[in-house]
């Protein structure tokens, strides 16, 4: 089993943006150093609490930082953009970093609806999200399927693929494309072991993979000790209580959320996070260790949900030692 980072470049209370960006050149040093597999980075629009609306951005910065570790989108969110301009930006970062770049593709707009209306994008884009998918492949490869129009940094980088899903279509679409699939049960537990099941049985082989390739997502937060780990978890608890029921852009009170927290609307929150794991070292590794083998998935990834860069630091490396990750001294 590999484990894996996303890292959702969390801006934590009294942190600059400039702060919080370079706590995921930190992360990704550590991930690097502690044997983790790679790194991701997720696109989130009109966040207060999220700075990677520019994963590209994000991703040229961290390589420049690191070594060898691999570091991609988890997701960019297709409707988002033209092919074309993913495959000019990936086909960027592969030049300059060979075999270090993932792509990871969502369906999803990443955002709200004023927010999307603000890119000026068609709100019918992710009706054609498999196309654009083919697109962006060809532009990466070696024969566009756009007449005359060529990715230039691009062509012939075959940045590697995934498809993330937190339904049933991502799994289909990744099984009929022969892709990696990576479902985000870090915040979508519910069609999880239905979306892997399809996955697996439907799965068609590709000139980028042959055999099924699964992975998974759970939130991650580990401690010294249970009660620091429970204290974060607390904090996070409460920051999703206030992005699900934040209205029209005014905040709700920290009464309200102790209001929604003690009311039957709790059970929507703390299902989310069906999968976290928190705790002292033991009792993250048994629960890696459970999830892991109920999934049977290839790769766990990672969100290290800990309220400081520091204490994400700390959290990757105990989790690291505690499911047996071979440090990497050259790192």
């Amino acid at each position: 089993m590999k484990l894996s980072v996303l890292d959702l470049a969390s801006i934590g209370d009294g942190e600059s943006i400039g702060e919080s960006l370079q706590g995921c050149v930190a992360v990704a040093q550590s991930a690097e150093r502690l044997g983790y597999a790679r790194v991701w980075y997720a696109e989130h629009h009109n966040s207060k609490t999220i700075a990677s609306s520019a994963p590209a951005v994000l991703i040229a910065h961290v390589a420049a930082n690191t070594n060898s570790i691999r570091l991609g989108a988890g997701g960019v969110m297709l409707p988002n953009h033209s092919p074309l301009v993913i495959a000019e930006q990936f086909g960027t970062l592969a030049s300059l970093h060979p075999g270090r770049i993932d792509l990871g593709l969502g369906r999803a707009p990443g955002t709200d609806q004023a927010a999307f209306m603000a890119m000026r994008r068609d709100p019918r884009s992710s009706d054609r999200f498999a196309e654009d998918v083919l697109e962006l492949q060809a532009f990466l490869g070696d024969e566009s399927k756009v007449p005359t129009v060529v990715a230039t940094p691009g062509k012939g980088t075959n940045v590697p693929l995934y498809v993330l899903g937190s339904s049933l279509y991502g799994a289909q679409l990744a099984a009929a494309l022969g892709l990696p699939f990576a479902f985000a049960s870090h915040f979508a537990p519910q069609m999880l072991h239905q979306a892997l099941h399809i996955y697996r049985e439907r799965f068609n082989p590709s000139a980028q993979l042959q055999e099924p390739y699964a992975m998974a997502a759970m939130g991650v937060i580990c401690a010294e000790t249970d009660e620091d780990a429970q204290r974060q978890f607390q904090r996070r608890r409460r920051m999703f209580v206030r992005h699900r029921f934040t209205n029209g852009g005014r905040e709700i009170t920290d009464e309200q959320v102790d209001q929604i927290l003690a009311s039957p609307n709790a059970a929507a929150i703390d299902e989310i996070f069906t999968y976290a794991a928190v705790g002292t070292p033991a009792t993250v590794a048994e629960r890696i260790n459970n999830f892991a083998s109920a999934t049977r998935v290839d790769e766990v990834i990672t969100s290290h949900y800990a309220d400081t860069t520091a204490a994400r630091v700390r959290s990757l490396e105990l989790t690291a030692a505690t499911v047996g990750l071979a440090e990497m001294s050259n790192a």
